[in-house]
């Protein structure tokens, strides 16, 4: 393997591992020269994501390529898919690719659940058919905010595996004190261990049953029927009550202590995330996810923008009788809840349209208000804080001069 060390602001907080392509059988074993799907196994293991790519334009999943991606068998919650280079077929052509792509993973995996897959084209290049270019740009963001939690998530997924292989030290615990219990002390010890490895899968079935055990932590019936050949079962230790005891307490109560942990942790340091590179240019400028829509409309525009649509609501704000030019929060609360929104919403809005925080709402405020709830209502996200361009105009030399 050939690796490099670089200076770079995403490195800092991931490592990035590029395996080669997949070759034809005979290539594989002229110039590998080694088992590429057993290292891949071992790198599937113990990586946190795994990515696999496919070009729109000549998606092929060769035997070769099979065998490698099913190396990867139990590892599919960490795998992702990406269907790259999307923009050099039609819509109706990318529609069919997708397709047979799904249909063709569906096959290798047989797994219940669909792998999440990315549509995009992630290269440098001016786009060839840009009708989709809307569509890229939200998987794009979808991807990266995949890539960008992952050292956020890095924790949790290693008390997963923690998890993972405590249950199957468990499991192995009694298979190995049942085949030991199950061999003869003197005679016939080398046929009983074959009738034992024959016998296996009924082995699984009986401690499932009578140690309430899911099958999903018992390992591979024939891997471990191939391991066990080179082994005495005679010198196999027995099962350890108080090993066993010490071992279900950590997987039902000191797992459960470190749970709030990690949720320390998260809200310590809630920037840690990936940063740098491409991931830093796609939050720049007017370039950032809805930058010219929902409540950041009209962020350039001299007039405030909701002017436009302000008679419509001076005429709802004057039908609901306001006293001295201002609602009430009762009366402003039972038209907001018309709107069918959730009342964490609405309370979200009103702290955002109550301007002066005097608990009511002038014709200014209301007409904002009415704004970011057609704003929710359209499916846009709402600011944590309301933006300059939002305030209203009688309230912005008011609230700056307390700024």
């Amino acid at each position: 393997f050939m690796c490099a060390h670089l200076p770079n602001q995403v490195l800092e907080s991931i490592s990035l591992i590029d395996t080669p392509g997949i070759l034809s059988g005979a290539k594989q074993r002229v110039c590998r020269g080694y088992d590429f799907p057993a290292v891949l196994q071992w790198f599937a293991e113990r990586v946190d994501l795994i990515i696999l790519l496919f070009d729109a334009h000549k998606l092929e999943i060769s035997d070769e390529f099979s065998e490698a991606i099913r190396a990867l068998k139990g590892n599919e919650d960490k795998i992702r898919v990406v269907l790259n280079k999307a923009d050099m077929v039609e819509t109706q052509q990318l529609m069919r690719v997708y397709g047979a792509l799904m249909w063709s993973l569906g096959k290798v995996f047989n797994t219940p659940e669909v792998l999440r897959v990315y549509i995009g084209s992630f290269w440098s290049e001016p786009l060839l058919i840009s009708d989709n270019r809307r569509l890229f740009e939200l998987e794009e963001q979808d991807l990266f905010t995949d890539i960008q939690n992952l050292p956020r998530n890095s924790a949790l997924r290693k008390l997963n595996d923690l998890v993972k292989r405590a249950r199957l030290v468990r499991v192995h615990a009694h298979i190995i004190s049942h085949l030991k219990k199950d061999m003869p002390s003197v005679f016939g010890k080398e046929n009983k261990k074959k009738q034992l490895i024959n016998k296996l899968p009924v082995i699984f079935a009986k401690i499932q049953l009578e140690h309430h055990i899911s099958p999903g932590d018992f390992p591979d019936c024939e891997k471990m029927q191939e391991l066990l050949m080179v082994h005495d079962f005679t010198k196999f230790h027995g099962l350890k009550p108080r090993m066993m005891d010490i071992l279900d307490e950590m997987l039902t109560t000191d797992i459960a202590k470190l749970m709030p942990l990690l949720r320390q942790e998260e809200i310590e340091d809630p920037d840690q995330v990936v940063q740098g590179g491409a991931f830093d240019g796609t939050r720049n400028g007017p370039f950032v996810e809805g930058a010219a829509e929902g409540a950041y409309e009209g962020m350039d525009d001299e007039e405030w923008v909701v002017t436009k649509d302000k008679s419509k609501y001076d005429e709802i704000f004057y039908n609901l009788s306001p006293m001295d030019g201002k609602l009430s929060g009762t009366k402003a609360k039972n038209w907001m809840v018309t709107t069918k929104l959730p009342n964490s919403v609405l309370g979200k809005i009103w702290k955002l349209s109550d301007v002066d925080r005097d608990g009511m709402l002038d014709d200014e405020e209301f007409a904002l208000a009415s704004h970011l709830i057609e704003v929710k209502l359209e499916g846009h996200g709402l600011p944590s804080d309301l933006p300059r361009h939002l305030v209203p105009p009688s309230k912005r030399r008011q609230k700056g001069s307390a700024e």
